[in-house]
């Protein structure tokens, strides 16, 4: 296991816009807001997404993609530095009316509602690849 301390910096409430991208407006608030490293929760609604799944046996992520009205259930996921950019890594669980969820890394998705709580640190975090699993993680 890996780990450190991290100090809790300053907390946000967002609304997000309707029509943007999901993750976008997430990595604009950290932007914006100068946020090296945040974890945050969110809940709302898309007009669609893009979702990944990590293949582990083949080392690469496969997509999915939704052209649907979708309720985002719960969303969570990090703010930390990836090739030198703000990368928000997102990960939710999206259901249809139905009731039927569907889960993973959502790449992507058109804002139909959205609403964040984010916690930011002090201490920046930054991706690096990691050999065993070839993912960029926080090393």
């Amino acid at each position: 296991m890996d780990y450190r301390e991290l100090s809790p910096d300053r907390e946000f409430l967002a609304r997000l816009e309707t029509g943007a991208d999901w993750r976008e407006e997430i990595e604009s608030l950290a932007v914006e807001e100068d946020v090296d490293a945040a974890w945050f929760n969110a809940m709302g609604a898309v007009q669609d997404a893009v979702v990944w799944f990590y293949d582990q046996q083949a080392g690469e992520y496969e997509s999915v993609e939704f052209e649907e009205p979708l309720e985002v259930a719960a969303c969570m996921g990090n703010v930390s530095y990836l090739d030198g950019e703000r990368f928000a890594h997102t990960h939710a669980v999206l259901s249809r009316p139905s009731g039927q969820a569907l889960a993973g890394h959502l790449d992507a998705g058109t804002v139909f509602a959205g609403e964040v709580y984010m916690r930011t640190f002090e201490e920046p975090l930054e991706r690096e690849h990691d050999e065993e699993t070839d993912l960029d993680l926080w090393l």
